[in-house]
């Protein structure tokens, strides 16, 4: 009698709650749409931050869209991979930004390899994938007219009026982005206790992560004194019971877009990714060295060296 059963993906022994290899959950039979589901579960289980993973996860369905989601993944190989690439960038129909490129990249070098470390692959089919430079476009940032009119702004705020009451808080994030260049995520994840008082004159910022993941991403950070007046004449109005920013990352942006449009500057010129870029230009000016730029920033020497061509280009005199 014909045996007529499909080859067998997952083994019978899996019980709930096991640690199985993942040799013997997949085999080079397996779908697409297999691998994904149990590769999900590993990043989750390494850590990985969440818009990391919807990202990946994103980005391996649009593999599974362009090879079919049930193509074996042992049938992929390197000349499939670069051509998913190239679809991506001339084909597709939709844009693809260098950071989507060089990301959607990075997503199968970790969903292959991640295979071929654990033995499902014999091989590594995104090893030899072609790494074409999509240069992304200079930001376009806010002079230091600019930042003079929002800081004049802030302050004026801070001090308050006859119709409003004094807010230190546009002040004391604008300050503190243009001395730090730090995150959105960051600037909402200070707690007093990150702030170093310890030496006046030189106080410090530690900027701390939860996921270990992202352990290497921690540093410290110089202040200059007199924010940390600023941040007192805030602490006393607001109160905040844990990190220092208690309102959502979105109404940070509402705060330097109110600024932005009070000073007269085009709208979204405000903006945290810009007031990063600012604070990198000013240390690159000031003939800071290039890789305490690179560790203010938390950025690793891979991505550094995207960002340095760019300052280069920014700090030229413009014609």
């Amino acid at each position: 009698m014909a045996d007529n059963k499909q080859p067998q993906l997952f083994s019978q022994t899996d019980l709930p709650g096991e640690q199985q290899p993942l040799s013997l959950l997949l085999t080079p039979d397996a779908s697409i749409q297999a691998a994904l589901g149990l590769f999900e579960n590993h990043m989750r289980g390494e850590g990985f931050a969440l818009n990391t993973r919807k990202a990946f996860a994103s980005d391996i369905r649009l593999l599974g869209k362009y090879l079919g989601i049930g193509q074996p993944i042992g049938s992929i190989g390197t000349k499939n991979l670069n051509d998913f690439l190239d679809w991506l960038l001339n084909e597709r129909g939709v844009p693809c930004s260098g950071k989507s490129y060089a990301r959607r990249v990075t997503t199968l070098k970790v969903f292959f390899s991640w295979l071929h470390e654990a033995g499902v692959l014999p091989n590594d089919p995104s090893a030899a994938v072609i790494q074409k430079s999509v240069k992304s476009p200079l930001p376009t940032l806010p002079t230091e007219t600019d930042l003079e009119k929002a800081l004049a702004v802030s302050k004026a705020i801070m001090a308050g009026s006859e119709a409003k009451k004094p807010d230190a808080r546009p002040h004391l994030l604008l300050s503190l982005l243009l001395q730090t260049g730090i995150k959105k995520s960051e600037a909402m994840a200070i707690v007093p206790n990150h702030i170093d008082r310890s030496s006046p004159e030189k106080p410090v910022l530690f900027i701390r992560y939860a996921n270990p993941r992202l352990r290497y991403k921690e540093r410290k950070v110089y202040l200059t004194p007199d924010w940390l007046d600023v941040l007192d004449e805030y602490m006393a109005q607001y109160q905040p019971p844990d990190t220092i920013f208690t309102c959502t990352p979105r109404n940070l942006e509402y705060i330097l877009r109110d600024v932005g449009d009070e000073a007269g500057l085009e709208r979204g010129l405000l903006s945290f990714e810009n007031l990063r870029w600012c604070a990198a230009l000013r240390d690159w000016r000031n003939k800071e060295e290039a890789d305490d730029i690179r560790q203010k920033l938390g950025l690793s020497k891979i991505t550094w060296r995207d960002t340095k061509a760019k300052l280069e280009k920014l700090a030229q005199p413009q014609a």
